[in-house]
């Protein structure tokens, strides 16, 4: 099962993502990307089962049963949802490619917060393997991870 990037940027593993959290798997493998598009989209086909008020994180439960988490930036749930504009609903049926929400990633940077958006397989236990598929420069849609089962 292969799933793709949210937005055009450079990938990066995710043991190199300045929050804990993410660099040690507290939540689950995955990887990360740093934006240099505005538009986050669905990286999969599935229901939003969670889009948090701040609008810098999305859970989507694929059709495939894969659980996703998106976190765009680092510590920006601060911002209570500055510079995020929201095109979606927790409950809705999203395609991949859908557009989730456009970030002012500029002015984010500008008050000090780093852009790495993690993506996380919340369910990598339900996986043999959790496979980084690129490292460096990806576009959007482009497959990113590849879940083993």
């Amino acid at each position: 099962m292969i799933i793709y990037s949210p937005v055009k940027g450079e990938q990066i593993s995710l043991e190199r993502v300045s929050d804990p959290v993410f660099s040690q798997k507290m939540m689950g493998d995955g990887t990360a990307i740093i934006p240099s598009e505005k538009t986050i989209v669905a990286p999969i086909s599935g229901v939003l089962t969670t889009v948090f008020p701040t609008k810098h994180a999305f859970g989507i439960e694929g059709d495939n049963g894969e659980e996703i988490l998106i976190h765009i930036g680092i510590n920006t749930v601060e911002l209570n949802g500055k510079y995020f504009t929201l095109h979606v609903n927790q409950d809705d049926y999203v395609k991949q490619g859908d557009p989730l929400v456009t970030v002012d990633f500029d002015s984010i940077k500008k008050e000090g917060y780093s852009l790495e958006t993690p993506l996380i397989v919340l369910n990598t236990s339900n996986y043999k393997e959790i496979r980084e598929l690129e490292q460096g420069p990806v576009d959007q849609l482009q497959p990113i991870l590849e879940l083993v089962e």
